[in-house]
């Protein structure tokens, strides 16, 4: 699938991962940019072993103060990555483990933070969960009333 219909206004993605997530952190940095995505990279920068708050935290801030359009992290299970990022005003992050997730997290929910488990998913799985991710529009309607809800 083709990502042009939303990196086609330059779109910036933060990304972060932890050490059990760094190795997928990589791949998705390289696949996105050559996509056209802009990458802000907060790290971690190697699989010492390091705690994921410390660097989620950064990506999550990003899409809170309108920094970035979109964030993604990465960890072991990808539930840590979702209660940190889940901390912060106006993320609305989304623990993704298949393409259906994928695409009901931004159709349903509107989500604007991906959460991946290094863990739980494989190389291809990756590209098919992001290509999903990035080209499914929130559809609305009924979906923006209960989306207000978690803001209010």
């Amino acid at each position: 699938m083709d990502t042009t219909k939303h990196n086609s206004a330059v779109m910036k993605i933060s990304i972060a991962s932890d050490h059990a997530g760094y190795k997928y952190k990589q791949i998705i940095i390289k696949y996105l940019i050559e996509k056209g995505f802009v990458i802000i990279d907060h790290g971690t920068f190697s699989s010492d072993s390091v705690d994921y708050p410390d660097f989620i935290k950064l990506a999550a801030k990003d899409v809170s103060e309108h920094t970035s359009d979109l964030g993604i992290g990465v960890c072991g299970s990808g539930i840590g990555v979702s209660i940190v990022a889940n901390k912060f005003k106006d993320v609305r992050a989304a623990l993704v483990v298949d393409e259906e997730m994928a695409e009901l997290s931004r159709r349903h929910n509107n989500a604007n933070f991906l959460a991946l488990g290094e863990r739980l998913l494989n190389e291809k799985n990756i590209y098919k969960i992001l290509d999903i991710w990035l080209n499914t529009e929130f559809e609305g309607g009924r979906h923006e009333r209960r989306v207000k809800k978690i803001e209010d």
